[in-house]
């Protein structure tokens, strides 16, 4: 099993970005899939989920109105789009897939906000 992260970087307040994670070696389509994040010194913190097919979606509340989750079942690969990007927004962001008791993590992208 493997989940893998990219897009993250250095990014100034204002800007966005889009995080890909990229998933094998289990059946993606039967999992829901979640972002997750966690700044120094603060716990993981859940940022959005959406369900096997797409057609349920959840938000933190830190970043509803700013941040979309999508999913792509054909490509097996979940999406962050991240917009009006804050320096609290400054985390390593975690790709999760979870079915019932099971849940995969991957190996986290860093996203860096500042000017």
């Amino acid at each position: 099993v493997q989940l893998v992260e990219s897009g993250g970087g250095l990014v100034q307040p204002g800007g966005s970005l889009i995080l890909s994670c990229a998933a094998s070696g289990f059946t993606f389509s039967r999992y829901g899939m979640s972002w997750y994040r966690q700044a120094p010194g603060k716990e993981r913190e859940l940022v959005a989920d959406i369900s096997r097919t797409g057609a349920s979606t959840n938000y933190g509340d830190s970043v509803k109105g700013r941040f979309t989750i999508s999913r792509d079942n054909a490509k097996n690969t979940v999406f962050l789009q991240m917009t009006s990007l804050k320096p609290e927004d400054t985390a390593v962001y975690y790709c999760s897939a979870r079915r019932a008791d099971t849940i995969y993590w991957g190996q986290g992208t860093q996203v860096t906000v500042s000017s």
